[in-house]
Parts: C-alpha cells; sequence; structure tokens
C-alpha cells in the first residue's frame, strides 16, 4: 500500500514552521503561565481565610463520616469528579484517607434522567433530594458563579443541613451569594479559573494527608 503523504491543512502541503509563528507561540505560553501563577498567588493571599475554613470542614467531615459531594457544568464537571475521586482515596503511609466522596456528574443516565424529568436547572436538586443528609459537604464548582442547576442545588442544602462550598471566579456570581463559603478565583479568564480551582482542589487534599499523617505520629510518640 502506497503510503500517504501530509497534505496539511487544506490539502496543501505541510510546511515547517516559520520563526515568526514559533516566536508567537512561545510569546502565548510565557504570558499564559505567568498569568496562572499571577492568579494562584493571589488566591493564596486573598483567600488564605476560606482555605481553612474549607480544610476544617472537611477535616470535620471525615471524623463524623459524612459525605462529600461535588457538581458542576463542563470543565467545572471535570474538577467536580477529579476532585470526588481524589477525596475518595488518598494514599498515607501505608493506608488510605477515605472520603464517602461523589460526583452528581458521574451517573450519566441518572443526570440526564432527572435533566429529562425536572429540567436541566434542577437535575443536581433531585440527586440532593435522594442522598443529601444532615452535615453533608456540598461543593459547587462555577466559573462564572451563575450556573443556575449549581445554585438551586447549593440553595436545596443549605434548606436541609448541609455544609456548602462554593468554588467560581469572575466577581464571584449568584454562588458567592449562596454558598456558605466560598473561594472566588479573580480572574476573567475561564480556562485560568478552571486551571486554580483544580490546583486549590490539590493543595486541599495534600493538607489533609500530610496534617493525618502528622496526628498519627503524633499519636502513636
Amino acid at each position: 500500500m502506497p503510503r500517504i503523504k501530509n497534505k496539511g491543512v487544506n490539502g496543501m502541503k505541510a510546511k515547517s514552521e516559520s520563526k515568526d509563528i514559533k516566536a508567537f507561540r512561545t510569546k502565548i505560553i510565557k504570558r499564559y503561565l505567568s498569568e496562572v501563577e499571577a492568579c494562584i498567588a493571589k488566591v493564596a493571599d486573598t483567600e488564605h481565610g476560606t482555605l481553612e475554613k474549607i480544610i476544617q470542614v472537611l477535616r470535620e467531615a471525615h471524623h463524623k463520616n459524612s459525605q462529600v459531594i461535588t457538581m458542576g457544568n463542563g470543565g467545572s464537571a471535570s474538577t467536580a469528579s477529579h476532585f470526588a475521586a481524589d477525596m475518595s482515596k488518598a494514599w498515607i503511609e501505608g493506608k488510605f484517607l477515605r472520603y464517602r466522596s461523589f460526583a452528581l456528574t458521574d451517573n450519566l443516565s441518572l443526570m440526564t434522567a432527572w435533566m429529562n424529568d425536572a429540567g436541566y436547572d434542577n437535575m443536581f436538586v433531585g440527586q440532593l433530594e435522594s442522598i443529601l443528609t444532615y452535615g453533608d459537604v456540598v461543593f459547587g464548582f462555577s466559573g462564572s458563579g451563575s450556573s443556575k442547576n449549581v445554585i438551586n442545588a447549593i440553595k436545596y442544602a443549605n434548606e436541609h443541613g448541609a455544609i456548602t462550598v462554593g468554588f467560581t471566579g469572575f466577581d464571584g456570581g449568584d454562588l458567592a451569594k449562596t454558598a456558605q463559603i466560598c473561594l472566588t478565583v479573580p480572574s476573567n479568564n475561564m480556562r485560568q479559573i478552571e486551571d486554580v480551582h483544580l490546583v486549590f482542589c490539590h493543595l486541599i487534599k495534600e493538607v489533609l494527608v500530610e496534617e493525618t499523617a502528622l496526628m498519627d505520629k503524633e499519636r502513636k510518640a
């Protein structure tokens, strides 16, 4: 069989990139990374107290065996799923730090069933009605802070004895006004907001893991 030559875009033969394109690409890479770095530093400074609250809430949830429930749309759905997975399993010196944690976005059949019966704006509320218990911790991820299905679910959780945590961006939106605790990334770039959300989710897990390991050592001493 004859080899098919790479014709590139629009059937044209692929050409090596010009120096201008490479320089432009390098400029974008450096700019993006520097902006994310600056954003992380700003959140670490302005939201330090918020991080402390979230970590303490999760520490108490682990002690009480409360559920940790997460949700979001689009990229934030991925963050919600990632964070729930991280909280479900963390390795600490030969044993696991486990939470009863899961994302409302991970069961596609159930999620679409609620969309079909209750509408997109209530697809998370419908799930919470079946599983939420007093003292559970509910995380809502929304870069814009205006995702109605997330806000409706946070309102429901507030009304039924849960502790609610928002992760948002821009000026916080309605999510910042609704969640009991809210970490707001001060950026208007949705991609960077989602980047920083995941960084701080990993940070929260890291703190919990290292604190637990330290407490175990102190108990054994």
